[in-house]
């Protein structure tokens, strides 16, 4: 799944490597891609943030199911 097709329709749950090569899982929503930079609200910190798209490993959508 490529980043743009997620753009303000769902949440995502991405794998993200950092420039120190540590990864992070958490679940974001996209608003926009430009030049490589992915602008994400981080629902597990509650803020914006700016991604590097390449560093971007996994991006999958994140569906909750009622239990």
């Amino acid at each position: 799944m490529t980043i743009r097709r997620s753009i303000r329709k769902w949440p995502v749950e991405i794998v993200y490597q950092d420039s120190n090569g540590l990864t992070t899982r958490t679940v974001v929503t996209v608003y926009s891609v430009r030049n490589g930079k992915a602008r994400v609200l981080d629902w597990r910190s509650k803020s914006l943030r700016t991604l590097a798209v390449e560093r971007i490993v996994t991006a999958v959508p994140f569906i909750v199911r009622a239990s």
